[in-house]
C-alpha cells in the first residue's frame, strides 16, 4: 500500500518524469537566436573580411569568364557605405581605414545610385589623364605598352557561347572536335609594372574617349574585354560608369576564383560534377608584375 503510494505521488512530482520531458523538449526561442547569430555571423564576414562573386558578363574575359565564381576580399581599401552586404544605405563620404586601389587590380564597383555590383580593373588614379586611340590606353601622354601575345582559344559552353556580335564568326574547331572560340589577345603593362591580358576584337565604340583627367578620390576602370564592356568610358545612360567612381564606390578586391561552371549544371545533382570547369579553381587575379613568373 505505501509503495502504491510512493508510486502515485511520483507520477505527478514536480521534480518528475513529466518536468524531466517538460526539460527535454525543443526550445524554440533559443533556436531562433541562435539562427539569428549566425545570419548576422555571416553578414559580418561578408561585410567587412570577404564575400563570394559571381560573373555574369563577359566584360573580364579573356581572364574572368561568364560562371567564374570567385573570392572577393572587402578590407583591402578600407570599409564604406558599400561594404555591407546590402546596399541599403545612401551614400556616406569618406572610408573608414581607406585606401585607393593601385593601378591594375580587380575591384568590385557599386555605380552611384545603383544597388549592382560590376566588376572592372582599376586603370587610373586621381590626377591620371586618361585617353584612348584606336583602341590604345594612354596615360598622362603616354601610350601603354600594349603587345599582341596571339589568339586565345577558349572552350564553347552553355556560359560562353562566342556569338559573333557583328563580327566574323571566331568558333573553331578545337582538339577532339571541340568547339573552341578563338579571341585576340593583347597585353597591356602599365606604369607600376603590372600587366594583364584584354581582348581587342577591333574597332568599337570605346576605341575613341577623352582626354580625361581622374578628378581627387575617383578611380578610373575598364573592363579587359575592351569591346563589350560597361565602364567608365560610358554614360550611365548606356548603361556605364559614368567616368570614375569616387572610392567610396569601391567594394573589395578580387583574389582568385574558387570554381567555374560552364552552364549546363540542372537541378538534377547528377549533372552537377560534369557542369565543372577544369583548371580554373585557385587561379590568381592579381595582375603579374613585370620580371615575375
Amino acid at each position: 500500500m505505501a509503495d502504491d503510494l510512493a508510486l502515485e505521488r511520483s507520477d505527478h512530482d514536480p521534480a518528475g518524469g513529466d518536468s524531466q520531458e517538460a526539460r527535454t523538449g525543443t526550445d524554440w526561442w533559443a533556436e531562433i537566436k541562435g539562427l539569428i547569430w549566425l545570419v548576422l555571423a555571416v553578414l559580418g564576414f561578408h561585410s567587412l573580411v570577404a564575400k563570394p562573386f559571381y560573373i555574369p558578363s563577359e566584360s573580364m574575359m579573356p581572364g574572368l569568364l561568364v560562371g567564374d565564381r570567385l573570392v572577393v576580399t572587402k578590407f583591402p581599401y578600407g570599409f564604406s557605405y558599400v561594404s555591407p552586404t546590402f546596399h541599403l544605405l545612401p551614400f556616406i563620404g569618406g572610408r573608414l581605414f581607406g585606401s585607393l586601389p593601385e593601378r591594375g587590380d580587380v575591384v568590385i564597383v557599386t555605380p552611384p545610385g545603383s544597388t549592382t555590383d560590376y566588376i572592372k580593373r582599376a586603370v587610373g588614379l586621381p590626377g591620371d589623364r586618361v585617353q584612348l586611340q584606336g583602341g590604345v590606353l594612354f596615360l598622362n601622354g603616354r601610350a601603354v605598352p600594349r603587345v599582341a601575345v596571339g589568339d586565345r582559344m577558349i572552350p564553347v559552353d552553355a556560359n560562353n557561347e562566342c556569338l559573333p556580335q557583328g563580327r566574323e564568326d571566331r568558333r573553331v574547331a578545337g582538339p577532339g572536335g571541340a568547339v573552341m572560340c578563338r579571341l585576340p589577345v593583347f597585353r597591356e603593362t602599365l606604369p607600376n609594372g603590372r600587366s594583364y591580358d584584354t581582348i581587342d576584337m577591333g574597332w568599337s565604340e570605346g576605341d575613341s574617349f577623352g582626354p580625361y583627367t581622374v578628378p581627387a578620390r575617383h578611380v578610373f576602370l575598364m573592363g579587359d574585354n575592351r569591346d563589350n564592356s560597361a565602364d567608365s568610358r560610358f554614360s550611365t545612360a548606356d548603361l556605364g560608369l559614368g567616368g570614375a567612381v569616387p572610392w567610396e564606390n569601391i567594394g573589395g578586391r578580387a583574389e582568385f576564383i574558387t570554381f567555374s561552371l560552364d552552364g549546363t549544371a540542372t537541378l538534377n545533382p547528377l549533372t552537377w560534377p560534369r557542369s565543372f570547369r577544369s583548371g580554373r579553381a585557385g587561379t590568381s587575379l592579381h595582375p603579374q608584375q613585370e620580371g615575375s613568373k
